[in-house]
């Protein structure tokens, strides 16, 4: 049986975890690097306003998360060629996560799942809701327009080696209000490959939701382990009783 995962979203402003809210750090500071124990997996992404020179302190905290948790270790953020992600791996990443590298030059996406294989190429989808209706699909930390729709993107994404989507809500970004459940049905019935949902979580039963009604293989969260102190265990007994199959 293939069990649902409970992923946790690390945001690294200069090599320093911050909590985001509508894809912007909020500047509050926490040293809470949650239980890395009882996940099953860790997201880490850069979302350090500047450009791409010098990295050392994402990279120092990335090689330190490494050595020192035990689950599977997406990096992203900032990755625009190959070489980018030989440097997330040699820092001890076990998957890369792209997105505006992506969008600018999807080739991009096949260039890696032909050097590394297409379960270390996880494409980030952060998107937007359309005024007129439906969604956007944004690059540039959320704030450029690409004219895409989540769904499309996802397909092409998938047909280029993509072996996961990770897909997130800007608007409920940090909301803790739940995740855009239309949003992530949008893209998980797009595609045959695993759907990693975030923004919004902040509860519980929101994990439930995502799987139920998003269509989820995994959902993410970050901000509310930076307002509770309950365990990762107690979401996992949580979805448990719900019956939601979850890795224990």
């Amino acid at each position: 049986m293939v069990r649902n995962r409970l992923v946790t979203v690390l945001t690294l402003n200069d090599g320093v975890l911050f909590r985001t809210k509508h894809f912007v750090p909020d500047y509050r500071y926490t040293s809470n690097f949650v239980d890395l124990w009882s996940i099953d997996e860790l997201v880490v992404l850069d979302v350090t306003r500047r450009g791409h020179g010098d990295r050392a302190h994402f990279y120092d905290a990335v090689s330190t998360l490494a050595s020192n948790c035990f689950v599977p270790l997406g990096v992203g953020g900032g990755v625009r060629s190959i070489d980018d992600a030989r440097t997330l791996l040699s820092v001890g990443a076990d998957k890369v996560v792209v997105n505006t590298g992506a969008l600018n030059r999807p080739e991009l996406i096949t260039e890696i799942a032909t050097a590394y294989g297409a379960q270390c190429v996880v494409v980030s989808i952060d998107a937007a809701r359309r005024d007129a209706g439906g969604y956007d699909v944004r690059s540039d930390w959320g704030t450029t327009s690409t004219g895409r729709s989540p769904d499309a993107w996802a397909k092409e994404a998938e047909q280029r080696g993509a072996g996961e989507i990770f897909i997130t809500s800007i608007e409920k970004d940090g909301s803790l209000e739940g995740y855009d459940n239309e949003l992530n049905h949008l893209v998980s019935r797009s595609v045959s490959v695993p759907v990693l949902v975030c923004g919004g979580a902040g509860n519980w039963q929101h994990f439930v939701d995502g799987f139920r009604i998003g269509g989820a293989s995994a959902v993410c969260t970050t901000n509310i382990y930076h307002f509770t102190e309950t365990s990762i265990r107690s979401a996992k007994r949580f979805l448990e009783q719900a019956g939601i199959s979850i890795r224990t």
